[in-house]
């Protein structure tokens, strides 16, 4: 189909409710984007100055940081500028390189989970195995797996956006999403919401499903394992299924708020909960990691605070 539309530029509604608490709302998410930035960092340079960190978990954790902060990265920036301008407008080509940037970043946290998920059931189930299975080749394979097959997939999927016509300029939130674009097309767009959903069930399903059936095999293994393995197999796996299923839920909410009509619940409580799984995993992700893995812990404290540690250590 030829691009007939005259759009040149989008007009983002969601930043009317900010009202005079624009200053506040700029502060704080000037905040959680420093400290995810600085969380994030800390821990890909830990990982990767400390050789004893070079093993499969800490390589996919690492993958994980380094996803959270495209995604902060990709949405926040915006969000601040947007916050104090006056005008909430965004370029087309802004806004779909914005799209591609978030959905990426989505795709891509979901592969990593799931590629986490298998790494720990591997570790607790195959455990005589896991060293031949989580070879260094195959832990690299599955790391740039996780980075190019989400890149790639959503190629196909923002061409076809970026040749609608559209007739229409304005986004009901505060960010571009694909959804959101599609609506503003001058041309029946059923099938595109058809195909939009099948292709969330068929990329989700499988991921969420590989989850599941590592930590099913898992809770098997622990229910016959004595307390003491028991411990120490549930506290690997505590922050992964803590990431897990703050992720999930949070990106649920976001798929049923594009595609079912949610305008009975408030708009200011649609767009916190809408930014929700862009901003707080990348920043509660490190955190949560940092606090349960001991090993990290200890680490991150020799590299950030070595003279307190090196007096000890002597």
């Amino acid at each position: 189909m030829e691009n007939t539309s005259h759009t040149t530029s989008f007009l983002l509604t969601g930043y009317k409710e900010t009202g005079d608490l624009q200053y506040l709302y700029f502060l704080v998410i000037l905040l959680v984007y420093m400290l995810t930035i600085a969380a994030n960092t800390v821990i890909i340079c830990v990982i990767c100055v400390e050789r004893s960190l070079h093993e499969p978990m800490y390589m996919f954790l690492c993958s994980l940081q380094v996803n959270g902060l495209y995604g902060s990265t990709a949405l926040c920036p915006a969000l601040l500028v947007n916050i104090l301008s006056d005008s909430h407008e965004i370029s087309r080509t802004a806004c779909l390189i914005q799209i591609y940037s978030l959905h990426t970043y989505g795709m891509c946290e979901y592969m990593a989970l799931a590629v986490m998920g298998y790494d720990r059931y591997v570790s607790i189930c195959h455990p005589f195995h896991y060293s031949t299975i989580m070879s260094p080749s195959r832990v690299y394979k599955l790391i740039v797996m996780t980075w190019l097959f989400p890149l790639a997939v959503y190629t196909v999927n923002i061409v076809v956006t970026i040749r609608l016509p559209l007739c229409k300029r304005t986004i009901d939130k505060v960010y571009c999403d694909n959804y959101s674009v599609v609506r503003l097309a001058c041309v029946d767009v059923t099938i595109n919401n058809i195909m939009g959903s099948i292709f969330n069930v068929v990329y989700i399903f499988p991921l969420a499903l590989l989850i599941l059936y590592s930590y099913v095999q898992i809770l098997r293994i622990c229910l016959k394992s004595s307390a003491a393995s028991r411990s120490k197999a549930l506290n690997t796996c505590v922050p992964h299924l803590v990431t897990v299923i703050n992720f999930f839920v949070s990106t649920l909410f976001e798929l049923f708020q594009s595609r079912f009509d949610m305008e009975h619940v408030p708009l200011v409580i649609r767009i916190l909960l809408s930014v929700y799984f862009l901003i707080l995993p990348p920043l509660l992700n490190p955190i949560i990691y940092g606090l349960r893995s001991q090993k990290l812990k200890e680490k991150t404290k020799k590299l950030l605070c070595p003279k307190l540690i090196l007096p000890v250590l002597e």
